[in-house]
Order: C-alpha cells, then structure tokens, then sequence
C-alpha cells in the first residue's frame, strides 16, 4: 500500500478544523469544533491550551472517520495555526503555566512603547523584517516570565518550554518527543532572525528571554517529528508546519516573486512573494519568511487589514441592517453605486498600511438621499479599499527593489465568496482578481508542504500546475475612475484621524 491522503491540523483562533485531502488537492472530509475565548480584561484575550489540544485531537479522529479511512491509509499530517498566540509550558509534565496569550491581545503594548522610545525599532525591523508591536510573540512571552509566579527561576533553570501554536501541538501530538517550530511561525516572534534563520542572541537579549526556553526550528516541510500512534491509531509523519498566512500563500501555489494573495476573513491579509531577497518595506508593511522546503530563504511581504469581514457582522449586529450575513450582497446590489458614502471601519484602529492605531470610524459624504443600501455598499467597499491600499503598497515596494507589480490577486476566505466585492475588488486595483476552486487554501497548503516532504508531490511545479481558478474577475471601470474613488478614499482616513 502507498497511500497518499494528506490530513491537515488547522488551528484557529475560535476553532480547531482537520480536513482530509487527496493527492490532487480535493476535499476528501472536514471536522471543526469551536472552543471558548477567554477575556480577563479589556483588550486581554486568552485561550486555554488544553482546549486548543483537545479539539485539534478530536476533529482529527472525527474527519479520519468521516472519509471512511484508518490511520495508516494517510501518508503524512500538516499543521497550520493561528500565528503569534504565545504558550510555556513545564518540560517535565508537560502542563502550561498560564493560558495561550493570543495574538489579538494588547497587554504587552507599554513594553512595546518602551522598546520604541529606546530606539530599538530600526534594529528590529533589519533582523526580523517586524515592527515593534504587542501582536508578535515575543513580549507576550516576556509579560509571561515577568507575571507568572516562579516561571522566569523556571526558565533560567531550563525547566520550561516556550512554543507558539505549533509547537505545542507537535508536543502533545509526539508525546513531548519534539520541541520544534518552523520558520514561518518562528518569523512573528519578534526573536527570530529571519537572515540567519536563527534565533538572535541581541533580541533574547533585549527582551530578557533565556535561549533554553525555546524551539528547533526548521524549513516548514521537514521532519517535525510523529504522531504517537496512542493518538490516532498509528504513528504518522509530521511533515509540513506553516502559519496560516504563509500556508494560505503556499496553497494558492504563489511560490514565485510578484505573486500574491489576499484573505478575506475576519481582517484581511495580504502576502506577496519576494523570492530570495530580504526586503524592509518603505510604505508601512512587515517582511515575514515564506513556507517553503528546504533551500535558499524566500520572503514576503504582508499587511494586515483588522475590520474586513467583520464590518458585514457590524452590518449584521450593530446596525442591524440585514438579518445575515449573506444578505449584505443582495442589499449592496439594489443601489448602483455607494451616492459618495464612505464607510471607513476604524473599530479597532487601522492596520497597514497607516498603522493609526488611534482612528475610529467614520461614514462620510452622508446627504438626505443616503439610505441603508447605500451605507452598506460603502462598507462592503470598505473592505476592497483596504486591500487596494495594501496592493498599492506592495507594489511601490517592489518597484523599488527592482521587481515588478503585482499582476493578479489570488483570493481566499469566508468573504471571497461575495461576487460584488470581488468585482469591486478588481476594479480597484486594476488587475484580475482568481477565486480558486479550492478554497481551503491554508489547510491544503499544509498539506502540500507535508506530501513535499513525504514524497507525494516532486516539487512546486507539480503544485502550480494543479491549482484551479473557480472565477476571473477582470477590472470594468477606467483607471482614471479607479484613481478617483482612492482618492475619496484616503480622504476619508484622513478624516478619522484628524484631531
């Protein structure tokens, strides 16, 4: 027998999902199971480990059986999962101690802005390609080490272990055998140099953090270990581990320079391949270490956009506007155009690339003809102007560097099923945007990175050349009007910030 299903582990921020893939990339089956948030205080958010780890085991074991398959008729696992969230754990019992510190949460921005007024952003930015910011890992470990009772005499004992999402599941998965991460997660740390592919002496340094705490890490498809067969009823091969962003990249088959893709979920993230060449962005996005098999680094640019699909809940919930989410395209289509309204969804600030993290929403060009479909049109094309600010970004960074911009978006997500905003989307930008037909992208770009490595697929040509496009959306409007609607646009941000 030489089996070559593939099963994916991806872990997310509100739930665990396992999906079962064939060798050509086809959903074979799919289990989910949501787990509890945790809330301690304004702008704390929390995950009990034990949750994620439990629902990941069990969804693994429900989709096994959905596709009618035992463990041994799957070639090898990939593991995908929220990025940046931050657990320790004791090495001997294996039990963590304290929750997972999620990568929503703010506590650690007044350690950030001590960080930022010490001038240390510059040397930051050269060796992880990050900004100094409370989203990346590395001084939410540090606030762990400074509030847990004993836990930093722990860690300079060598008695604890650090991991993020990843590197805790291949714990319990191998029964504590391996303690590894890959570089694409090791990349948001904020502690990991991403020239040397090495965790760097002058950032543990800077945050206090003892090297001992922390994971091996490796190429994203590699040998990460085995599935204790206690788990699942036979000993199978960790072959790929990628953060989501970067395995969503991966599974849109965007493995050249130029090529880029766009999420649309809860926010918005946007990568773009920059091949070979490290590159600090000049317009306000971060550099970050592609998924990829062993072999010379790749890097990518990325921005985040943090009110994407949620201005649709806010639509939803807030204005009470429609009474699901789907129905936002219909009420969007039954006016031509937004009449002027722009929406600018500034809940929790602005991501890249203005990093205004004290904007707050506003709707403007409001008249006594504006009506609900009209402010909810402008807030469906709040989400494609955002995007289109990041796509714009990108591309003066590529420019810049020598490269060229970007010629088609690539899109996933809950939200790239809207036809209209896709539409809008395109034009916008001025380029295709391509649904694919599978759009499960960052599970399957697990799953590719673990087939690499297990011998199932040869190399990234056998990858690009199954991707399937479900839909084109070409650009309808002239770029003249494009430019016109931007710049109505960035006049509304600014808005949002004046004082």
């Amino acid at each position: 027998m030489n089996p070559t299903h593939l099963l994916a582990l991806d872990q997310g921020t509100s739930s665990s999902r396992s999906i079962v893939f064939d060798r050509q990339g086809r959903v074979v089956a799919m289990a989910q199971r949501e787990f509890p948030q945790i809330y301690p205080q304004p702008g704390w958010v929390e995950h009990d480990p034990r949750d994620l780890w439990h629902t990941q085991r069990e969804t693994a074991r429900e989709v096994l059986a959905k596709a009618g398959l035992r463990a041994g008729e799957v070639r090898a696992v990939g593991i995908t999962n929220q990025r940046e969230t931050t657990l320790v754990w004791n090495r001997r019992t294996g039990e963590p101690v304290y929750n997972a510190i999620v990568w929503q949460d703010r506590r650690a921005e007044g350690a950030c802005a001590e960080l930022r007024e010490q001038g240390h952003e510059a040397l930051v930015q050269r060796k992880t390609g990050l900004r100094i910011d409370a989203y990346f890992s590395g001084t939410k470990l540090q606030w762990i080490l400074d509030h847990v009772p004993g836990a930093r005499e722990q860690a300079e004992r060598g008695e604890l272990a650090f991991g993020t999402v990843d590197s805790w599941l291949i714990w319990q998965l191998t029964r504590g055998a391996r303690h590894v991460t890959d570089h694409s997660n090791a990349a948001r740390t904020m502690l990991f140099n991403v020239n040397t592919r090495d965790w760097d002496d002058e950032l543990l340094d800077l945050l206090r953090i003892p090297r001992s705490l922390l994971p091996e890490t490796l190429p994203s498809s590699a040998d990460f270990g085995q599935v204790h067969a206690d788990w699942l009823g036979a000993a199978l091969p960790i072959g790929g581990v990628a953060g989501d962003q970067q395995s969503a990249l991966f599974g849109q088959a965007c493995f050249r320079a130029g090529m880029a893709k766009n999420t649309y979920g809860t926010g918005c993230f946007m990568l773009m391949h920059t091949g070979e060449r490290f590159q600090a962005s000049q317009n306000g996005l971060i550099t970050t270490s592609c998924a990829q098999a062993p072999g010379p680094a790749q890097y990518a640019l990325e921005g985040s956009v943090f009110i994407g699909g949620a201005v649709v809940q806010w639509l939803r919930d807030g204005l009470r506007a429609i009474e699901a989410s789907s129905g936002v395209q219909a009420l969007a289509e039954s006016v031509p155009d937004a009449d002027g309204v722009v929406v600018v969804p500034a809940f929790t600030g602005l991501g890249a690339p203005y990093w205004q993290p004290d904007a707050r929403g506003t709707i403007t060009g409001l008249t006594r003809g504006t009506t609900i479909a009209h402010i909810a049109r402008a807030a469906l094309e709040s989400i494609a102007f955002q995007s289109a600010a990041l796509l714009q970004a990108m591309s003066r960074d590529a420019v810049a560097a020598g490269g060229v911009p970007v010629s088609e978006l690539r899109v996933d997500g809950g939200a790239s099923v809207n036809d209209l905003l896709m539409q809008i989307q395109a034009d916008l930008l001025g380029i295709p945007v391509v649904r694919p037909a599978v759009v499960e992208t960052t599970a399957l770009g697990a799953a590719y990175l673990a087939g690499l490595h297990a011998g199932v697929y040869q190399g990234t040509d056998e990858l690009s050349a199954q991707w399937r496009a479900e839909r084109r959306f070409e650009p309808q409007i002239s770029r003249e009007r494009a430019a016109e609607k931007m710049a109505a646009w960035e006049h509304a941000v600014r808005q949002t910030t004046a004082a």
